[in-house]
């Protein structure tokens, strides 16, 4: 089994809102999907020591106004956390939830060719989020799109209650 993956996540959102039930069903469905498919390596450090080999425990909180990573390895020793800017997030979250709501009302009222427009327009703002990670992790760690969408989504689900 590939090392360089993400065998466990948890959100840590005890500081945030309860999530509503729809929220707490997209986290439930990014976690698995995550779960079953991702790539997540860490990159050599800077002081030369090596990165303890994965898999990985992923725990995502937003703590000061900050995107915190938390990393350990499958058998829980430290590895380290970063803390990301929720700045660059910020709009394309805002875009991405806005652009969910006028996906679930359309799916209610709307014939099939306008929410297919609503729903490629809704993909684009969760790959344009997902770059936006990617880009934010270069250095620290690399993800390919997959996870990155994944993790976008978990992230929209901790903004959505911070």
């Amino acid at each position: 089994m590939n090392p360089n993956r993400i065998c466990q996540i948890e959100i840590d959102d005890r500081n945030l809102a309860p999530p509503t039930p729809e929220i707490e069903q997209e986290r439930k469905v990014a976690i698995f999907d995550l779960l079953e498919d991702n790539s997540f390596a860490l990159p050599a450090r800077h002081d030369d020591e090596p990165v303890p080999d994965g898999p990985y425990r992923l725990t995502l909180a937003i703590r000061n106004r900050r995107l915190v990573f938390e990393i350990t390895t499958e058998t829980k020793k430290e590895v380290g956390e970063f803390h990301l800017s929720l700045g660059p997030f910020r709009q394309v979250v805002k875009d991405y939830f806005q652009i969910c709501e006028s996906y679930f009302s359309a799916v209610k009222t709307m014939p099939p060719s306008q929410i297919e427009a609503i729903d490629m327009a809704r993909r684009g703002i969760h790959n344009e989020g997902a770059r936006v990670l990617q880009e934010r992790l270069e250095g620290k760690a690399d993800i390919d799109i997959d996870t990155a969408r994944r993790l976008f989504t978990l992230i929209c689900v901790l903004h959505f209650g911070g």
